[in-house]
């Protein structure tokens, strides 16, 4: 079965600058039920569709498959709320990989850094430009995104 152990921080933008790879990506969300979520994902050119288990803690079962990029174009007219659109910014720092996604549209503004771990305990060094933490905030998972977008948050 496969896992997913991930943790998310904001981002301080003013002690942080692009340096490493850019995807762009689109996402939206196609059922949502008890904690489990069906997300279809355009990354660039490619396309995927995930589906991700209840949260527990930071870890969760997560299942992804590449899929055409036009059946993710037709996937993405049947979502439900706003379609979430970001840039991803892969950063190699301290020998672990960071993804760093720059909100747009209606999460305009909103920068958040993750990093995948093989343990929940794994110890690893922060960048510089980490600030809170908000692992388990759930404002700030993309499915709530999707659906309470960060602009309405003010």
């Amino acid at each position: 079965m496969a896992k997913e152990i991930e943790r998310k921080f904001l981002v301080n933008n003013k002690m942080w600058s692009c340096s490493g790879e850019i995807i762009p990506m689109e996402q939206a969300y196609l059922s949502y039920s008890n904690g489990n979520v069906v997300r279809v994902r355009i990354a660039g050119e490619s396309a995927f569709i995930t589906i991700k288990g209840n949260l527990l803690g930071i870890t969760r079962d997560e299942f992804e498959y590449s899929i055409p990029l036009s059946d993710a174009r037709q996937m993405m007219k049947m979502a439900q709320g706003y379609r979430v659109v970001k840039k991803r910014h892969i950063e190699y720092v301290h020998g672990k990989k960071w993804e760093i996604d720059v909100f747009e549209n209606e999460n305009d503004g909103l920068v958040v850094a993750e990093i995948e771990l093989t343990e929940e305990n794994e110890s690893f060094e922060k960048p510089i430009w980490i600030l809170d933490e908000v692992s388990d905030d759930p404002r700030y998972f993309n499915f709530n995104l999707a659906q309470n977008p960060y602009s309405d948050w003010q």
